[in-house]
């Protein structure tokens, strides 16, 4: 796939679910239940355990989903993240050489920003959608969201941080073209057992489908 298949996949889907594990055995236990749940495109972040094997394994036992690599602040980290097989970039911060890299490999930047200079800095510098980030902080979050879409409606904006199920149809009823999520649709812990986070992604994408 090119770069523009790839991010049309992105951009239906809404939803990318973001793994963040410093155990790496339970990297593939997340990612079957989210894949079994119907989720079609997820990221590995770069402090991940074993992140650069994590894609590679993922790669291979499905092909047919959308593997990316995230938290991508560097060049260096992005030539790891594709010589791994990540077929997307995602990052925190607005790194211009890291798109150019990215657009080298035909693969799509979520480029984080927050406030409306950066937006429009990862915009000019061929960010293919801008991460808002991040999204969750007290006082901000969707408020804020509605403050900048106006001026800014011509610039794709992906939210992250902070959205879980209490929040998810909140933001799309505001309009955003789609999420990042983690917290309890990824995580694997002594709270959150596999079941839960199927559980979650199934609800999930149920509202999600609606938009």
């Amino acid at each position: 796939m090119n770069r523009q298949e790839k991010l049309a996949i992105i951009t239906q889907e809404k939803i990318v679910a973001i793994i963040r594990s410093k155990s790496q055995s339970n990297v593939s236990m997340i990612i079957d239940a989210l894949v079994e749940s119907g989720i079609k495109a997820l990221e590995i972040t770069s402090n991940t355990a074993g992140f650069t094997e994590e894609i590679q394994k993922a790669r291979k036992k499905y092909p047919n989903i959308l593997i990316g690599a995230g938290t991508i602040t560097n060049v260096n980290l992005a030539k790891k993240a594709v010589s791994a097989g990540a077929q997307f970039i995602v990052t925190p911060n607005t790194n211009s050489a890291v798109v150019t890299y990215a657009h080298k490999n035909e693969l799509p930047v979520l480029m984080g920003a927050l406030t409306p200079t950066e937006i429009c800095n990862a915009n000019e510098a061929g960010a293919d959608a801008v991460k808002l980030f991040p999204g969750g902080i007290e006082s901000m979050g969707i408020p804020y969201y509605k403050a900048i879409k106006g001026p800014l409606s011509a610039i794709t904006l992906f939210a992250v941080g902070g959205i879980g199920l209490h929040n998810i149809k909140e933001w799309f009823d505001a309009g955003i073209q789609g999420v990042g999520v983690g917290g309890d649709l990824t995580a694997l812990n002594e709270t959150n057992s596999i079941a839960n986070i199927k559980n979650t992604a199934k609800q999930m994408l149920k509202i999600v489908s609606e938009y």
